[in-house]
């Protein structure tokens, strides 16, 4: 009877098995190896971000001045224009709605 002479190394290691439909294989293959490739943080990339700074690229994006969007927030301009300058924390309530009126994660805002 044959037996195994070494110990396979696994430690560390998690064996996954999917199940996925066949035209969605390909995206969740490259997925998978993207996600096995080294990261590097937002914060090296873009080390002048803030929560501010991300806010006003968010409102450009959609064209909405700062009236706009405190408008839709329920807030004075002056609010909006003081986080986006740092003036004033984001806090996550705001952040959430913030991000359901620009289509934008909320996370980004904090």
């Amino acid at each position: 009877m044959l037996e195994l002479t070494r110990k396979p190394h696994t430690e560390g290691m998690v064996s996954l098995t999917v199940v996925v439909p066949t035209g969605r294989a390909d995206a969740v293959t490259m997925a998978i190896k993207e996600a096995l490739e080294p990261n590097v943080s937002a914060d090296s990339v873009f080390p002048d971000s803030s929560p501010g700074k991300v806010l006003r690229g968010a409102r450009g994006l959609k064209e909405m001045t700062q009236r706009q969007l405190a408008k839709l927030a329920g807030m004075r301009s002056a609010h909006i224009s003081d986080m986006e300058n740092g003036r004033r924390p984001i806090s996550r309530e705001m952040a959430r709605k913030l991000g359901r009126i620009l289509d934008f994660p909320y996370k980004a805002f904090l």
